[in-house]
């Protein structure tokens, strides 16, 4: 997948121009690319036009004119992208009770080693982007979680006609989802380009 670049980054004012369109297309692209993973998580799929968005927001949020900041955050999501053969997701605890977190928050440790995904009846597993910050003291893991999951090509493949099977099988929690048609193709065009 291409990564993004400085150049890709529109200035403040010309940013303002497409916004409206830009962020239509890209929520609903996230329509197929947003997955429920059971009751408590949801995990999005992210590519270059998601990524491009979160820096192009942060940009505007945080009204960066600089190149040198510009470039820190182009730098800091390309991690984020999937490399060939990959897909990336955001994976999101989606609590957000106080209570409610301090009682599943220390249940979820280890979470990430516990995702991953079936195609082509082959079990591709989840590997955190930034593991050091995932756990305080091994005693609570965080709300949201950085995921990417290599395929083969006969994995990569099977995404065009399926089944294509999300899979949380953690201690504390389990929840699976068949991926349907429309997520598949979008997922399997992050393979070619």
């Amino acid at each position: 997948m291409r990564k993004l670049t400085v150049d890709d980054i529109l200035d403040l004012r010309a940013y303002e121009r497409e916004r409206a369109e830009f962020r239509t297309h890209v929520i609903g692209m996230k329509k197929a690319r947003r997955i429920a993973l059971g009751e408590l998580m949801t995990v999005v799929f992210e590519n270059t036009e998601t990524m491009r968005f979160q820096i192009q927001e942060m940009a505007r949020a945080e009204k960066m004119l600089r190149d040198e900041q510009i470039a820190h955050e182009v730098e800091t999501y390309n991690e984020l992208l999937p490399d060939d053969g990959q897909l990336s997701a955001t994976l999101f605890v989606e609590i957000t009770n106080p209570d409610a977190l301090r009682e599943w928050l220390p249940k979820l440790v280890g979470l990430q080693d516990f995702v991953g995904i079936e195609a082509g009846g082959v079990a591709s597993p989840a590997v955190e982007v930034d593991e050091e910050r995932l756990t305080r003291e091994d005693e609570i893991t965080t709300t949201v979680h950085y995921l990417k999951f290599s395929f083969t090509p006969e994995q990569q493949a099977a995404f065009a006609d399926g089944p294509v099977v999300l899979r949380i099988d953690h201690p504390a929690y389990q929840a699976a989802v068949e991926l349907g048609p429309e997520t598949r193709a979008s997922l399997a065009a992050d393979f070619t380009g």
